[in-house]
């Protein structure tokens, strides 16, 4: 993961690396790993999320099936994607660190009770 932050503009690698401290810190057991060939995964009892660098921002891809409440309307895009939702950040713009580290501990703690698909399936 190293590799893939350092490679990119120093901007970026600032959002990479602000993320990366809020997802290990709403949770230490938070494990590291590389899909897809480079792109960058954080997991937990299963996918919490993803970076990836675009040219002019960096989305965070949430792996919670749309079930996480977004109280603070950070989500920027896939509203109505069945498995991940994006948080896009741009060059100058701050993360929502509160926000964003809730919905990671709500990620973590849906995967340690099956994960959101089963947690979606289970009658309301």
């Amino acid at each position: 993961m190293d590799d893939y932050i350092e490679a990119l503009p120093r901007w970026q690698q600032d959002i990479c690396r602000q993320v990366r401290d809020l997802i290990h810190a709403a949770d230490p057991e938070v494990t590291e790993t590389v899909k897809r060939t480079v792109r960058p995964y954080f997991v937990l009892k299963g996918n919490v999320c993803a970076l990836l660098a675009a040219k002019d921002h960096v989305n965070v891809f949430l792996y919670d099936g749309g079930i996480v409440p977004d109280p603070e309307g950070i989500i920027t895009a896939g509203h109505h994607n069945k498995t991940a939702r994006t948080v896009a950040f741009r060059e100058g713009e701050t993360i929502n660190a509160p926000a964003l580290t809730a919905m990671f501990r709500q990620i973590i703690a849906d995967n340690r009770a099956g994960g959101w698909r089963k947690l979606k399936n289970q009658p309301g």
